[in-house]
């Protein structure tokens, strides 16, 4: 699967005539007027454009052509996606925006190409005619560009119907991604997973497409031996029927999309890489399908992990945690100075914050805060949950170290982040943030189907790790 070249972003040529779009506020009038002339502006407001933020009307231009009136979120209000609309909304052609001082190029050239994005797997389903943004080449190129080229190929992996992504495929996109860009990237399968991520073979051995782990290492052209070390790690679960512990089919229908953090972490790595970001990098997928067979896990199996602890399975259902535990292990190994994991792995965590706010635990209260500062100035938010210590008691086994869930009904995202915290080393920054990765309706820069909330305060978190180190270094 290609990342996607945005074919929505045209380069500017010159002597070719273009349609502009004049982003306006509420109540700034005088400035309407300045852009778009006195007669565009009445037209506009006969027509009930008011400067709403997202508000979208067609007005008339000098010498026949058409220009629109666009309304932003009032100022000090950062919302890269309400450029979104104009994808979806303008007539086809080639489209310039003129937008305020305040408001930065690449939210515009962002918010636009996320609107743009599609995904079909239709007959003979081609794009009409539509409209495109005009860019510079080095925008093409660009942080933002990059930014969308990365989150769309997470999209389209999410999305993807699970009968076309299995296992073996995920590990195979990963491959094909991360290998031009110079990564050494290593697929583990058989006997081998088996030896070394026990609870991960556990969950994948109940399919007939077997568990893969993906292993990646590389180094940006600017990293030396004491550049940051991030290791990324994602639960990358194909489909999730709940094994024995058989979901409803209400509650099976959207599975495919249970591989959203491996998608999320694969399309971050991929913008470090892009970006030759001066850092070390690791990245490791469990790649799993979770099935009913007569070699599928059971309630109250018993399997020694590979930090050598034993875990008792309450629940098949929750096979998530058992996915990231051997990787979360194995990547401490290294060290890193930030290891950050990314899964769809609780509903408890979409009954407390919804859709579109992923939860957040951290076991160290400065590197949350960077998380959090990194969130409001990226407009992109994560929320933190905290590791409650009262709660820790509730994984108890009587036969085994700990259980895979909890022994009451709540507080579901915080057990099942304090049960990961079992394989996490004491003194490691530590993250991990639990994903929806779905959006269940269309809204402005966020068609229906699979996303990547947060992804954007993930990557400037790591961009300001290399100018903590850079800091460090003088």
């Amino acid at each position: 699967m290609p990342v996607h070249d945005l074919d929505c972003l045209s380069v500017a040529r010159r002597r070719k005539t273009l349609c502009t779009v004049h982003a306006v506020r509420a109540g700034e009038r005088e400035t309407w007027v300045a852009m778009a002339g006195e007669a565009a502006v009445t037209f506009a407001e006969q027509c009930g454009f008011g400067g709403q933020p997202g508000q979208l009307v067609m007005a008339p231009a000098p010498a026949g052509q058409v220009q629109a009136l666009f309304g932003l979120p009032a100022r000090n209000e950062r919302d890269p996606f309400v450029f979104g609309k104009l994808a979806v909304d303008l007539p086809a052609g080639e489209w310039t925006v003129q937008v305020p001082q305040d408001v930065a190029r690449d939210d515009v050239i962002l918010g636009f190409c996320l609107g743009a994005y599609r995904y079909s797997l239709k007959t003979g389903d081609k794009d009409a005619a539509r409209p495109r943004l005009v860019v510079t080449a080095g925008e093409r190129k660009g942080l933002a560009a990059q930014t969308a080229r990365s989150i769309c190929f997470a999209r389209d992996l999410i999305n993807m119907p699970a009968n076309l992504l299995g296992p073996s495929d995920l590990a195979r996109e990963a491959k094909a991604v991360l290998r031009p860009l110079g990564a050494d990237v290593e697929v583990i399968k058989g006997a081998a997973l088996d030896e070394a991520y026990p609870l991960l073979a556990h969950v994948g051995n109940g399919s007939d497409r077997s568990p893969r782990v993906v292993v990646a290492r590389w180094s940006g052209s600017g990293a030396g031996k004491d550049a940051p070390l991030v290791s990324l790690v994602g639960k990358g679960v194909c489909f999730d029927s709940g094994g024995y512990d058989l979901k409803p089919s209400s509650g099976m229908l959207r599975m495919k999309k249970d591989m959203g953090g491996a998608a999320t972490v694969l399309a971050l790595a991929h913008l470090v890489m892009v970006q030759d970001l001066p850092v070390r990098l690791e990245l490791r997928l469990g790649c799993v399908e979770n099935s009913v067979s007569g070699h599928a896990m059971r309630p109250l199996d018993v399997i020694r992990s590979r930090a050598g602890l034993t875990v008792e399975i309450g629940n098949t259902d929750a096979e998530g945690r058992l996915v990231l535990s051997d990787l979360l292990s194995e990547a401490g190994e290294s060290q890193p100075d930030l290891l950050l994991d990314v899964a769809t792995l609780t509903g408890a965590a979409r009954v407390a914050l919804g859709p579109d706010l992923p939860a957040l635990f951290c076991n160290h209260d400065s590197t949350a805060d960077l998380f959090a500062k990194a969130a409001a100035r990226e407009a992109d938010p994560l929320w933190r949950l905290p590791l409650w210590r009262g709660y820790a008691g509730w994984l108890k086994s009587t036969v085994a170290d700990l259980n895979n869930i909890a022994s009451r009904p709540m507080a579901g995202a915080i057990t099942a982040g304090l049960f990961l915290e079992h394989f996490v080393k004491p003194d490691q920054r530590w993250v991990h943030v639990d994903s929806y990765a779905w959006n269940d309706s269309g809204r402005p820069g966020r068609p229906e189907g699979g996303d990547t909330p947060g992804f954007r305060t993930l990557f400037s978190v790591i961009h300001s790790l290399c100018a903590t180190n850079d800091t460090k270094k003088t």
